[in-house]
């Protein structure tokens, strides 16, 4: 990283407010010119100037383009690090500048409360036929199977399943484990599942409405945590892997299931998808920053969609895992 390079990156108010937002997370460039009220072209240009100087990083999915900061703090003293604390002292001593990010931080939180929104009606108006459409994605059988063989060698214990939707998982991995949570936001989505999981025996299973940004349960309450097909709904992903992990037990195993890496554009308007699946690399990444030791995923390649499944493990002398700023924060 140059210092000229750097210095004239962040010269700019557009781009110091670009910089103090993708502290918090990863953004689409869209978000950023709805938060920023600028034309996506301009939004663009700014970008074009972060990345360049080393300070940003741009990252492509579908027709989506999706940016990050490329500063961190921490370790021995380093341009970007002290380019990241000055960012942060400026917002906490310069009240001006802070105003200005606080606003672009509620006006954030209030495109992404809208797609929350949307995406909710969403699953109430499928709820009924939601085990049916989600074999757009192809067959469940061979990934069900594929899931069961991931976690054969695990002491299921306190299962949560984050979104369970229609009961279809915790009913699958019942018989496995000593206790099912079934979480979801859903109100119609759980009233199915009651009905499917109403044979358990009683005190075996809790049916929770909940959002998984933030899991209304204790540190440490579960020894196995399952996403399937669920995290490609999650604005910020990291966040809600972040918030599993605080959940895991040390010695817990987290598993998702999603699909991988793909660019049907369609599923996003019509099935409310926020992100178009994940690559490994990605997966690796997100899993690795919650705090989690990832382990080799399974691929099931399907037509037109492939879906993997990836695990983790929160290690027993773990650390607690530090939690992320939400975007309210």
């Amino acid at each position: 990283m140059r210092i000229d390079a750097l210095l004239s990156a962040l010269s700019e108010p557009t781009r110091l407010r670009i910089m103090r937002l993708l502290a918090h997370m990863e953004l689409a460039v869209g978000e950023l010119a709805q938060v920023l009220g600028q034309s996506q072209p301009r939004v663009s240009r700014h970008i074009r100037i972060l990345c360049d100087a080393g300070v940003a990083e741009r990252r492509r999915e579908g027709s989506w383009v999706f940016l990050r900061s490329a500063l961190h703090e921490g370790g021995a003293p380093t341009l970007s690090g002290t380019a990241a604390t000055l960012l942060a002292i400026a917002e906490g001593e310069d009240a001006t500048f802070a105003a200005r990010c606080a606003e672009d931080r509620r006006h954030l939180a209030a495109i992404r409360a809208a797609r929350a929104a949307s995406a909710e009606a969403y699953f109430a108006r499928h709820a009924e036929e939601w085990d049916t459409l989600r074999r757009l994605h192809g067959a469940d059988e061979p990934v069900e199977a594929a899931l069961v063989r991931s976690l054969a060698t695990h002491d299921l214990g306190a299962l949560l399943d984050i979104g369970t939707g229609t009961g279809r998982i915790a009913e699958l991995l019942a018989d496995r484990a000593g206790h099912v949570t079934a979480l979801d936001r859903s109100p119609e989505m759980l009233r199915i599942a009651r009905a499917r999981l109403q044979a358990l025996p009683a005190g075996k299973l809790d049916l929770v409405h909940g959002d998984f940004a933030a899991l209304p349960f204790a540190d440490a309450a579960f020894d196995t945590v399952l996403f399937h097909q669920v995290l490609h709904f999650a604005q910020d992903p990291g966040a809600v892997l972040t918030e599993a992990a605080r959940v895991l037990a040390p010695g817990g195993r987290i598993a998702v299931v999603d699909l991988a890496a793909h660019d049907h554009e369609d599923l996003r308007e019509r099935h409310a998808h926020a992100r178009l699946g994940f690559s490994d690399e990605q997966m690796l990444s997100l899993l690795t920053e919650a705090g989690l030791a990832p382990e080799a995923p399974v691929a099931l390649a399907g037509h037109p969609l492939t879906v993997k499944i990836w695990t983790a493990r929160r290690e027993e002398a773990s650390a607690d895992v530090p939690l992320r700023k939400s975007i309210a924060s």
